[in-house]
């Protein structure tokens, strides 16, 4: 890996220099230049890059997807220079919407250098994965004519099934699970004991487990080699072990698949030598965004696609990885690990290949200087807490690495750098309860709004769906009497509408006469706003009477008679239509917008798929009710999904998880406390005769710990102490990202009083602040805001 494959940023005056040739292709040299003027430092050095491996360290805001989109515009513009081959530029990242994101920004450019807006792919991780196994099924073992892609969640009918068969085939270990620390035998508590592991405790270990596994290419031989390395009462990882073996039988015995399925399967391809050669030769390099979020598996994926095959030297890899690993955020429930791109930032840094885009031209100044001093705030408590501990063989990584956000240098080539402050720029709160940060909360976003809502966009970014629901009822009337358009993500995206819609209307079309089926219909279709708002219960008391009224029937109403017509069309329609165009015509019926129909349409699929042996409606019926509850069924987002988050003349209520990658100009971060972030694990009641611990966040602990080759497997109470650390850095990640997210204003709020748990938020009790928001109150006293003044 040469250092000179790394172009450092170009003088000035050599490329004015370069232009003064006489070329062909003097004008697009012009044109490349024109496009890296207009862009930072950091995204300048992406720009640069022309050959060999590369690391971005960016931060929130820095603008990783410009500077990502400018630099593949300008390596597809330097192929055409360089090559008559038809190679191309894989680009991945880690969402659908990114992916259509990047697209358009990557197209926009090439029509700025007059390019063809070709010569390029963008993909999810296991969208490429599925790309290359589909083009050499032999190789890959999937024949997707004959699989079915799930994503499993821990009560998906395999995971349960896999449960079962475990106890029935280890009889001992179970029973050994069931006794727990102490049992007398009472069969009272027998039988409760047996609830809870298999509908709670084992399910949750064999979820946990399977994604971690297989994500890393470990199988259930090698998980049982690793538990004779530990010495826990339960051999846990063995159990482990077990339920993942019997999960891949099922799997393979009904021709399913999942995601980490798809990276394996593309995987096998490239383990071919012939067809390694074609997928690399077809491939002059590899950008990664959000690199931060890969798991071991799909990080070696792009690294065997980017290797340069053409001198001959496998090591030398054409890979630009782009992230951020202070704001890694999903790696306590999924099995990415920012650790994986912190070492790939190491490796290059020892090259001198790695970039920092510590430029940010997003927030306002006080939004910047708050969150950098919550990184270091929160370092150095985790670092002091380390140190106080006694001496063990784990040694915690600190939550965040040591980056600072800067501002733009003054003549940023970029329009609206660093806004203006909205009042303080940063507002903190300490209200009496939530229900006073309710009214503080409608207040502000009154003011803000003003007289034209239609300027300003903004967010409340809740750590709960739970939360965001409880907000959502409060606002709703506030944000109607002032024109602003509230969006509750959580309401809107909640495991896809259109699996439970459409069920609702099968499950009427299949018993009409069923009072039960037929309101859930009937409320389906008011949501949809396609009948009335009306009394559901009179007409689902007497299906009959309101479907098909005799003459000695009361008269209906229009509106009644209205949505009579529509449900006598949907039976109609039950009677008349093949089984397979069924979904396909509720969809239409319901008046879905254009994802929502790729979405019925992706559901139809799956459905027809699953029932193809038994085509029937309880068939249908059936597998749609599975779905339904125990999968998270992914809706298909179109290339404007993002947008509708950050619409202006809306409020949007979302997740922060969610909130990763959008940005407003004012951001709410009620509800800011110590029970949420950093939070605890908490072992349930009924599973704590196993012990102070959970069975799958210890397994999730020790395969991370061999994962990054540390000389032993943690025992249970070292495994539980790395899980606590991992879940109280991320959730601190969360934060931050939550911070970065404001543009001219961030409005933070600790309650006095909040509810335990926001599943009864009526139980209000004292709660502590997040750590870190007093210390932010002690460290900006100018942005803490009186309460007292405000009451007049």
């Amino acid at each position: 890996m040469s250092d000179s494959k790394f172009t450092v940023p170009v003088a000035q005056e050599s490329l004015h220099s370069e232009l003064s040739e006489r070329s062909p292709i003097l004008s697009l040299r012009e044109k490349i230049l024109a496009i890296r003027n207009g862009l930072r430092p950091g995204q300048q050095q992406m720009a640069d890059w022309q050959s060999g491996p590369l690391a971005i360290s960016a931060v929130p805001g820095a603008g990783k997807s410009t500077g990502m989109a400018a630099a593949a515009a300008i390596a597809i513009a330097r192929q055409y220079e360089r090559s008559s081959s038809r190679r191309h530029l894989v680009v991945v990242t880690f969402t659908r919407s990114a992916a259509a994101n990047i697209k358009a920004k990557i197209r926009k450019d090439l029509k700025k250098l007059s390019l063809p807006q070709t010569g390029f792919f963008v993909y999810t991780l296991h969208g490429l994965a599925l790309n290359i196994a589909s083009r050499h099924p032999d190789l890959s073992g999937l024949q997707l004519e004959n699989v079915t892609l799930i994503t499993p969640t821990q009560s998906h009918r395999f995971i349960r099934t896999a449960v079962e068969q475990w106890i029935a085939n280890n009889p001992e270990r179970y029973l050994r699970l069931l006794e727990g620390h102490q049992f007398d035998g009472e069969e009272t508590e027998r039988l409760r004991r047996q609830s809870v592991l298999r509908t709670e405790v084992l399910p949750e270990l064999a979820n946990t487990v399977i994604h971690e596994a297989k994500s890393s290419g470990i199988s259930p031989e090698l998980l049982r080699e690793w538990s004779k390395q530990t010495t826990d009462e339960y051999v846990i990882l063995s159990v482990a072990a077990g339920l993942y073996e019997q999960y891949q039988n099922l799997m393979r015995s009904r021709d399913f698949i999942d995601y980490d399925d798809m990276i394996l399967a593309a995987l096998r391809v490239l383990e071919n030598d012939s067809a390694r050669r074609i997928e690399q030769n077809q491939v002059f390099a590899v950008f990664e965004d959000e690199a931060q979020d890969s798991s071991p598996l799909q990080t070696q994926l792009l690294e065997i696609l980017a290797s340069d095959t053409d001198n001959g030297d496998n090591s030398s890899l054409n890979l630009v990885r782009v992230g951020d690993p202070n704001q890694a955020i999903n790696s306590t429930f999924t099995p990415a690990d920012p650790i994986y791109f912190r070492q790939f930032c190491e490796e290059c840094d020892r090259i001198k290949r790695l970039a920092t885009m510590d430029q940010a031209g997003r927030s306002t100044r006080i939004i910047i200087e708050a969150a950098n001093f919550a990184l270091k705030w929160i370092n150095s408590q985790q670092s002091a807490k380390t140190n106080n501990r006694q001496q063990t063989t784990y040694k915690p990584q600190l939550p965040f690495r040591l980056q600072t956000i800067r501002p733009v240098e003054v003549g940023d080539p970029q329009t609206n750098a660093n806004p203006a402050p909205v009042g303080r720029g940063l507002e903190l709160y300490t209200p009496r309860d939530i229900h006073h940060t309710l009214e503080l909360l409608s207040q502000r976003v009154i003011e803000l709004f003003g007289e034209d809502p239609t300027q300003n966009s903004a967010a409340i970014l809740v750590r709960e769906n739970r939360q965001g629901r409880w907000l959502a009822e409060a606002l709703t009337t506030v944000c109607k009497e002032c024109k602003i358009i509230l969006y509750d993500v959580g309401e809107r995206d909640r495991r896809s509408h259109v699996p439970q819609e459409i069920l609702a209307l099968l499950q009427f079309c299949d018993r009409p006469h069923s009072p039960d089926y037929l309101k859930a219909a009937l409320e389906a279709l008011v949501q949809r706003q396609l009948i009335p708002t009306q009394d559901l219960n009179a007409l689902a008391s007497l299906p009959e009477e309101f479907l098909y009224p005799g003459p000695l029937a009361a008269p209906q109403s229009e509106s009644v008679q209205k949505t009579a017509r529509l449900c006598r069309n949907l039976l109609r329609a039950r009677l008349e239509l093949p089984l397979y165009q069924l979904i396909s015509f509720l969809a239409l019926t319901l008046n879905y917008d254009q994802a929502e129909l790729a979405t019925a349409d992706k559901l139809a699929e799956r459905v027809n798929q699953q029932i193809a042996s038994n085509s029937s409606m309880g068939g249908m019926l059936s597998t749609l009710s599975e779905i339904v509850s125990s999968e998270r069924f992914e809706p298909v987002e179109t290339e404007d999904s993002e947008e509708r988050y950050t619409r202006r003349g809306q409020l949007t209520i979302i997740t922060m998880h969610k909130a990763k990658g959008l940005d407003w100009d004012y951001v709410f971060i009620p509800f800011l406390h110590e029970n949420l972030i950093p939070g605890r694990f908490w072992v349930p009641p009924q599973s704590q005769f196993l012990g102070d611990f959970t069975l799958s966040e210890v397994a999730r602990a020790q395969i991370r710990a061999t994962l990054h080759e540390e000389s032993i497997i943690p025992d249970v109470t070292q495994a539980w102490e790395v899980a606590k650390h991992l879940k109280i850095s991320e959730e601190y990640r969360l934060l931050y990202v939550a911070m970065t997210r404001a543009k001219r204003l961030v409005w933070m709020s600790a309650a006095q009083k909040a509810p335990f748990t926001w599943s009864k938020p009526e139980n209000l009790q004292e709660q502590a602040p997040c750590p870190v928001f007093p210390a932010l109150k002690r460290q900006f006293p100018e942005c803490v805001v009186n309460l007292g003044a405000l009451i007049k």
